[in-house]
């Protein structure tokens, strides 16, 4: 399931994104998506982000 956020940027900052958007041919807002999933996705490959903990449900050996 996809969650919404709303966020503040500054003109100069959204201008930008929005000039990379266009140049890769989506919507800025996809693109911002984009880039805070890779961040987030290489957070967590360098353990700034604690991994997941396991969910109980899905154990098997009950």
């Amino acid at each position: 399931m996809s969650k919404r956020v709303h966020i503040t940027l500054p003109d100069y900052i959204y201008e930008s994104l929005e000039q990379w958007a266009d140049r890769q041919g989506r919507p800025t807002a996809s693109l911002i998506a984009f880039i805070v999933e890779t961040a987030v996705l290489e957070a967590k490959k360098k353990g700034d982000i604690p991994p997941e903990p396991e969910d109980p449900k899905s154990d098997s050996s009950s």
